[in-house]
């Protein structure tokens, strides 16, 4: 049996780094491995016989540290200012050392008596400390016998210092007076009394410029993963023996009593025992409109109680809550590789030993020409610096960390990124009406009276009388009445299985339930009363009769009403391409009805829960890209089928399990939602992916030709990782249409 880990991985500084610890790892027995290098984990699964200290080990052994996650995620802002530390102050040292060593080599106006030993003086510090990890890394890749990145990095800056030592101390370049021109374009003649401390300290300071604003974009990124961790209330009051007592929030266990004040987060997961209030769940759904809770409602871990004094059994706690799972879905995405990174990655791993053989070819080219060995080795060293590959390895990463944890923000869970491929290409999307076009729930929408009869009257003793029953329809009414008074005792409260209910309220003896029911007492419904009733019918709604002192009173017409946000939600769908299709086992009457009022043309009514599958399928075989969307159990197996499954959070945790995006909130506008989130996502990764690209197929000719200077090649080098990362970074600003 398979188990599976994750691990977090120390030392990469590149995504031909990730590759290498990916490799290594797929190569064990009965073991399949991602690693990611933006979040800098690795995703494990392995067979029995195969440990996590072999996991470790095999990691440890290519060069690179491995551990098992921290348990508490949340409370992860110290070390990672403290990993920022080191390289923001060798970053800050190279600044100071090197602006004055590029003004030297810059500006001819600088250059005084024995410039040149001041800039040595000044540079050596930035090419050993400051560039030590560069060195460092590259040395135990050697030893590996890989190359990375940090290979690049470290030959073109040791390349540029070492020729400029050999010019100081055993060419021309030491004397007193030696002036050396800049140009953009390096055309240089002097061979050895030429130096290039200037690249060396440039190269060194805009790469760990660049490595440093990365790796605070990469915080950044994964800063809606953080919040939604840290949304749990941190102390609850639990209630032991009658006696409230605080104690801190992952101590509770499943069965435990809780008080939930107003403005107090509820703790975790549970279902109300006593109290009523109003729940705003806007921080864990998006949802802004608080919902009415009262004893026997389920509540979520995270939402704030907003009304009055609630007591709560807690269900589920620590990582079972929907909290710990919407994070656990979050983080799988992000830690995973759309098709797209997984071709980047394989153009990195084999990118660094190619442009190493390109660098000596540019070498050996302009030396066989005949040109100054200067100029070949500016050529030479501008290669190794222009083409390192870390822009190709963030595009797909950093944009996944955004994209995922704004959708987390705004209660949409992408499962992983190969969605979004799928979002991309889907044309047609398939709704499940119970639930999620409509409210799933029976509600009271007309009142049909007979001649001389008062509506408040008929609510008040009909619903008083449904008050008394479990049922879904009578509770649509007792809740309708409910709403608009007080309503009055009843006695000798009946019921007549299949018919309804009798009973006495305010001295009448009311009936509430089928024809049959009242026509046993003699209460037949006028003439012009029963068409209405049948037409009510007809269109797929469900009519009560109400009679009492041995007269039909009225039909009362309770149906499953379509939720307010709906018909916004379908002229979404259509904006964005998509043809919608209202599926459900309903008769066709009542189908048509639904779709007519919230504007879907097309419908597939009274369809079994295992023909859901088969429409899914059949709209397939017309050539459609399908998505679906649903919230029940009977949906799970077409949410599974569909290209694309989208299943409402308020939904069961089969029908969730089974889809791609889980829609916390249920509200079909976020399904719109989420398709404009994912082909965001999927832009912003096509654009990061075509730019890195781009940079690197623009620029090597460029650089091999000898057309570009060494240090604005590392300068260009770093700054395409940044415009990588904050690209993906405007992915933050994704606005919901709701």
């Amino acid at each position: 049996m398979s188990q599976s880990v994750e691990l977090v991985i120390g030392g990469m500084t590149c995504a031909s780094c990730a590759a290498r610890v990916e490799k290594k790892l797929n190569r064990m027995d009965g073991v399949t491995a991602t690693v990611n290098y933006a979040t800098e984990k690795a995703k494990v699964t392995y067979a029995e016989g195969v440990s996590t200290d072999d996991l470790v080990a095999t990691v440890e052994q290519t060069g690179y540290t491995a551990s098992l996650p921290a348990i508490e995620v949340a409370e992860s802002n110290e070390p990672e200012h403290d990993e920022l530390r080191p390289l923001r102050n060798r970053l800050l040292t190279s600044i100071v050392l090197a602006v004055p060593v590029i003004a030297f080599g810059m500006i001819p106006a600088l250059q005084f008596d024995f410039w040149q030993w001041a800039s040595l003086t000044l540079a050596f510090p930035v090419v050993t400390w400051a560039a030590w990890p560069f060195h460092k890394a590259a040395w135990t890749n050697l030893r590996h016998g890989a190359a990375t990145m940090d290979t690049l990095i470290s030959l073109g800056v040791i390349s540029a210092f070492g020729w400029s030592l050999y010019a100081l101390f055993l060419g021309g370049a030491g004397e007193p007076g030696m002036k050396m021109p800049f140009t953009l374009i390096p055309s240089r003649g002097g061979g050895a009394e030429e130096i290039y401390l200037e690249v060396a300290a440039g190269v060194t300071t805009f790469i760990l410029a660049g490595r440093y604003f990365e790796a605070r974009a990469k915080r950044r990124s994964g800063a809606a993963l953080r919040a939604l961790l840290e949304l749990g209330a941190k102390d609850v009051a639990v209630l032991r023996a009658g006696v409230e007592t605080r104690i801190p929030a992952d101590q509770l266990v499943t069965g435990d009593e809780f008080v939930v004040r107003p403005g107090e987060k509820i703790a975790t997961d549970g279902v109300i025992v006593t109290g009523s209030s109003a729940i705003d769940a806007s921080m864990l759904t998006g949802e802004s409109v608080p919902v009415e809770v009262g004893a026997g409602d389920v509540v979520v871990g995270a939402t704030v109680n907003a009304g009055g004094r609630l007591v709560v059994r807690a269900t589920r706690v620590g990582a079972d809550t929907q909290l710990a799972q919407m994070a656990r879905l979050v983080e799988d995405a992000q830690n995973g590789k759309a098709a797209v990174q997984r071709l980047a990655d394989q153009v990195s791993g084999v990118f660094v030993p190619i442009v190493i053989g390109l660098a000596l070819a540019t070498l050996g080219f302009w030396l066989g020409n005949g040109s100054p060995v200067e100029v070949a080795f500016t050529a030479a060293v501008a290669v190794l610096i222009i083409a390192c590959p870390c822009a190709l390895g963030l595009a797909t990463p950093t944009a996944l960390l955004v994209g995922t944890g704004r959708g987390a923000q705004l209660g949409i869970l992408i499962k992983g990124p190969e969605v979004l491929e799928s979002t991309r290409k889907v044309d047609t999307v398939v709704l499940d009406k119970t639930g999620t076009v409509t409210t799933g729930r029976m509600e009271l929408v007309d009142i049909l009276l007979a001649p001389d009869q008062d509506r408040a009257e008929v609510l008040r003793l009909a619903g008083a009388l449904e008050h008394s029953s479990e049922h879904p329809i009578a509770q649509a009414v007792a809740r309708a009445a409910l709403e608009a008074g007080k309503l009055p005792e009843v006695e000798d409260f009946g019921n007549v299985e299949g018919l309804g209910v009798q009973g006495i309220v305010d001295g009448h003896a009311v009936l509430v339930g089928r024809t049959q029911l009242l026509a046993e007492w003699s209460q037949h419904l006028p003439e012009e009363l029963a068409h209405a009733k049948e037409h009510a019918e007809a269109e797929g709604s469900t009519a009560v009769a109400v009679g009492w002192d041995g007269q039909a009173r009225a039909v009362l017409v309770v149906a499953d009403t379509v939720k307010p946000t709906s018909v916004r939600a379908i002229k979404d769908l259509k904006a964005l391409g998509l043809r919608p299709v209202l599926l459900t086992g309903d008769n066709e009457a009542v189908a048509q009805k639904v779709a007519a009022e919230v504007g879907i043309d097309d419908v597939i009514a009274e369809v079994l829960p295992a023909g859901k599958v088969d429409a899914i399928k059949q709209l397939q075989s017309e050539g459609r890209v399908v998505a679906m969307v649903g919230d029940g159990v009977n949906d799970a197996a077409a949410l599974a089928q569909a290209d694309l499954g989208l299943s409402m959070g308020t939904g069961t945790d089969v029908a969730i399990e089974a889809s791609d995006l889980t829609l916390v909130r249920g509200d079909l506008r976020a399904a719109a939602d989420a398709i404009r989130l994912s082909r965001s996502t999927l832009r912003t990764i096509r654009g990061n992916l075509f730019w890195a690209f781009a940079y690197n197929v623009a620029a090597l000719p460029l650089a091999a030709a000898g057309l570009l200077n060494p240090m604005l090649a590392g300068a260009a080098m770093a700054l395409s990782s940044v415009f990588v990362v904050s690209n993906s970074l405007r992915l933050r600003s994704f606005k919901p249409l709701s």
